[in-house]
């Protein structure tokens, strides 16, 4: 009977199975895809009971979905098994062509395990092949890698009966079938997930640019992007419109310009170094104007995510205030409140620059020096031999000052810029120099770059040219301050130093030692010429003071001394001050000049 009607059973299974299986590729979800395949298993298979237990990423099986019975349903869906558990499962019992089928009369040693389980009371079989409701079939569920994906368990044939041939191996292919759909799933969920994170990730990325692009527009300061590396390195790429305002240039026209094409020629070697790496720097930035503006340069080197071009991005601050207080400040540290010339810790400052240890070389003929300068050395490391103005060898380190001898820093000896070299106490930093200037950072000698003072004969003008140090002290100051008062005796100082400061070179500097004493430092003079000098600063001190539409007059006392190396800043001070008083002496009081 079985063998007459099997032909019809496998035509009705096999549409049973079509249906089902097109079912499975319907499902919208993970969740709808575990679903179908247990309720195509109660519906097309014959079965009144059907689980689905799906491996976990951790490796053990959960109970995912359940058809056949609520109760069942509500009892263990979610439920996990171990995976040691199930593997012991999926190799006892009878192997049927890849399904697992456990007896009742085996499986009661699993009633104790961690798989979660349901049983329904029945009668005990009557015939072989009646199916007992302890009885296990299981069909596992492989990815095409081999993997398991997971395990479907069925119970309670609608016949009654264990499936024969054709009803195990329907429940093979549909396995197969729902092992596959499983995968897709999976696939579309994770595909569904990475579609979410993307559009999530762009999002976050639009807000971020976005968030830039507006704190980047409309910061209170200005922002750059500049190219970094290659041809362009520096070019701007974009700019914001507060460095517009500050520039005095629209976007378009910086565009075309880099932070070198702008920046104050003195400050290149500043931007180079901070734009190599990144960092921070002062310097300044040419406006449209022709007029220079003191910034704070902050970059930060900007990588593409893909290592591609790199950029700088530049946040540009207005310290112009700063730098002007600064400057000021500087300035009220190293001059004269009330004249406005450099003090006495300038004054020394300035010539302790230009002196060192080293006493002034004997002084060769002409010829020598010429034989020495074809030499290249005068068998000393470190030094050039050079003609003086008078013929005479003057031997100096490679480098030199600017001028008149003074280090070239721009300073013209009356505005803010302090000394360039350093003012100290004997046998300062590395002992290099006992009295100031700047130390070296060659290594070959303690004198490198530096110009030697040679003194000229006070007895003859031989042409020797130096450093000439006039000491002046006025005549008759005090009864003037004692007689009209310290306003009367501030308009004559201010006035003294107008007239000193107009009658010597740009070079030269005119400071106030304190009181009515002024010093006045003049490079590249001879005995005669700081003797003219004198006389032509007396004489012009001697002509009267109005002040309040008084005429006042005062006289002034000249002392000449010179700058040498070997002597110290007070000593060369000291020399002109003992000169000053000599000269001071040899005039009777009716020459000297008085209000």
């Amino acid at each position: 009977m079985e063998t007459e009607s099997e032909p019809y059973v496998r035509l009705a299974t096999l549409r049973q199975l079509h249906r089902v299986v097109a079912d499975l590729n319907t499902a919208r979800s993970l969740a709808d895809t575990l679903q179908t395949v247990v309720d195509g298993i109660v519906v097309g298979l014959g079965y009144e009971l059907a689980c689905v237990n799906l491996v976990r990423p951790d490796g053990d099986l959960v109970v995912a979905a359940f058809a056949g019975d609520p109760a069942a349903e509500a009892l263990i869906t979610g439920r996990v098994g171990s995976r040691s558990s199930w593997e012991r499962r999926l190799t006892m019992g009878e192997n049927w062509d890849g399904l697992r089928f456990i007896p009742h009369t085996e499986g009661w040693v699993l009633l104790e395990d961690d798989v979660p389980q349901w049983h329904t009371d029945g009668p005990d079989p009557r015939f072989e092949d009646e199916w007992h409701p302890e009885d296990r079939l299981y069909a596992p569920m492989y990815a095409s890698g081999g993997e398991l994906l997971g395990v479907i368990s069925v119970d309670r044939p609608r016949n009654g009966r264990r499936p024969g041939a054709w009803g195990r191996e329907a429940l093979q292919m549909y396995a197969f079938q729902a092992a596959i759909a499983i995968s897709n799933a999976r696939l579309r969920a994770n595909m569904q997930r990475a579609l979410v994170r993307l559009e999530r990730e762009q999002q976050a990325l639009r807000a971020s640019e976005e968030s830039f692009r507006q704190a980047f527009e409309y910061a209170p300061s200005g922002m750059a992007i500049a190219e970094m590396g290659g041809d362009q390195h520096g070019r701007l790429l974009r700019t914001n419109d507060a460095l517009c305002r500050l520039l005095g240039r629209p976007a378009s026209v910086l565009r075309r310009y880099s932070f070198s094409d702008l920046v104050h020629p003195e400050d290149i070697g500043t931007l180079l170094r901070t734009s190599a790496e990144g960092g921070r720097a002062e310097l300044r930035l040419g406006r449209r104007d022709g007029t220079y503006v003191w910034v704070s340069l902050r970059n930060s080197v900007v990588a593409d995510a893909a290592d591609g071009p790199r950029f700088l991005l530049t946040h540009v601050e207005d310290i112009e205030e700063r730098k002007r207080h600064e400057l000021q400040l500087a300035h009220r540290a190293s001059h004269d409140s009330l004249t406005g010339l450099p003090n006495s810790a300038e004054l020394r400052s300035r010539l302790a620059a230009r002196l060192c240890r080293r006493p002034q070389s004997v002084r060769a003929t002409a010829v020598e020096a010429l034989d020495a300068a074809f030499e290249g050395r005068d068998g000393r490391e470190g030094y050039d031999v050079r003609v003086g103005h008078d013929g005479y060898q003057v031997r100096a380190e490679v480098g030199g000052g600017g001028e008149h001898g003074f280090p070239s820093d721009g300073s013209d000896g009356h505005g803010t810029n302090g000394s360039n070299g350093a003012s100290g106490p004997r046998g300062g930093s590395g002992d290099l120099y006992e009295y100031g200037g700047v130390p070296s950072a060659r290594t070959d000698g303690p004198y490198d770059h530096h110009v030697h003072m040679v003194a000229p004969a006070t007895d003859v003008d031989d042409g020797t040219k130096g450093l000439a140090v006039l000491f002046c002290d006025l005549d008759g100051f005090k009864s003037i301050n004692d007689r009209f008062g310290h306003h009367t005796g501030d308009a004559v100082l201010i006035e003294v130093a107008r007239r000193l400061t107009t009658g010597v070179r740009d070079g030269d500097t005119v400071a106030r030692l304190g009181g009515d004493e002024f010093v006045v430092l003049a490079d590249g003079l001879g005995a005669a010429d700081a003797a003219d000098l004198a006389v032509r600063l007396r004489n012009a001190i001697i002509p009267p003071i109005r002040v309040d539409g008084r005429a006042v007059r005062v006289g002034a006392s000249f002392g000449i001394g010179w700058a040498s190396c070997g002597m110290s800043a007070d000593e060369v001070l000291r020399s002109a001050d003992q000169r000053m008083y000599i000269e001071k002496r040899s005039r009777s009081k009716t020459h000297r000049r008085a209000g």
